[in-house]
């Protein structure tokens, strides 16, 4: 039996976390939990990579938290959960999760602190711990209330009941549903994308769309002083792709 863990690589630029655990659907146990937020830090002090994909491992992305690890102490678990959502929201680069199968619990927990989420049709969404008695973080509601609004929070929260890809769509829990056997090549395409633009714009952006409000004089500071934006425009002007070279980890 294969062991639960957390497995990445880094391919042109975009870094890529997979969920491995294969006899429980995917789901976290609490060392996967302990081990995602150093991974992360590693990933992000990594100046090679411009974007992060995470996903699980087969036809699921995670069935949530391993229901055995509560038994012994439900408080230790919910950090460890916590710290790992946490790490995956503050990651100065985009990330997107890639979802096929289950995305339940903690898997929509995880799935819900990444920048934009990409569905197969057939996934289905939950948020579940109203069925284990489980008080919801408050920092993981407040996310979900933010994106798909608080009723839809409330029907997720309350009832723990699982919604398919269309409703996710509509509600705005996912951005992009695509078709069995399509997601793979169009997460690659996207995360090219994002790759090629700049990371002072997406990490100003970043912070600005979560919230940060006290950050205005830096990222003006850093724009002052990269040179992205006379590469961007000279790259316009002379119709070719740009060369980006702003890097929080060289910035300073």
């Amino acid at each position: 039996m294969e062991e639960p863990q957390l497995l990445h690589s880094v391919t042109d630029s975009v870094a890529t976390v997979v969920i491995r655990h294969p006899a429980k659907r995917n789901a976290m146990t609490a060392a996967m939990w302990a081990a995602l937020p150093p991974l992360l830090g590693a990933l992000a002090a990594d100046p090679g990579v411009r974007a992060l994909v995470l996903t699980g491992d087969g036809g699921t992305f995670c069935a949530g938290a391993d229901v055995s690890t509560l038994q012994g102490s439900p408080v230790e678990a919910q950090r460890l959960a916590v710290a790992a959502e946490e790490a995956l929201a503050a990651f100065p680069k985009p990330t997107l999760a890639a979802v096929r199968g289950h995305c339940v619990g903690g898997g929509a927990q995880l799935a819900a602190a990444c920048d934009l989420r990409f569905a197969e049709e057939g996934a289905l969404f939950g948020v579940t711990p109203a069925k284990l008695g489980i008080v919801y973080p408050s920092s993981a509601t407040r996310r979900l209330v933010s994106l798909v609004g608080p009723s839809t929070a409330k029907y997720l929260l309350f009832s723990g009941e699982l919604i398919g890809t269309e409703r996710a769509l509509h509600t705005g829990l996912v951005d992009e549903v695509l078709p069995v056997g399509a997601l793979d090549a169009r997460v690659a395409e996207f995360t090219r994308v994002l790759a090629s633009r700049s990371l002072l714009t997406q990490a100003a952006a970043k912070e600005y769309a979560d919230g940060r409000t006290d950050r205005d004089g830096h990222w003006l500071e850093q724009a002052a002083a990269s040179d992205d934006t006379a590469e961007g425009v000279a790259a316009f002007l002379e119709r070719r792709a740009p060369r980006f070279t702003w890097n929080a980890i060289t910035s300073g």
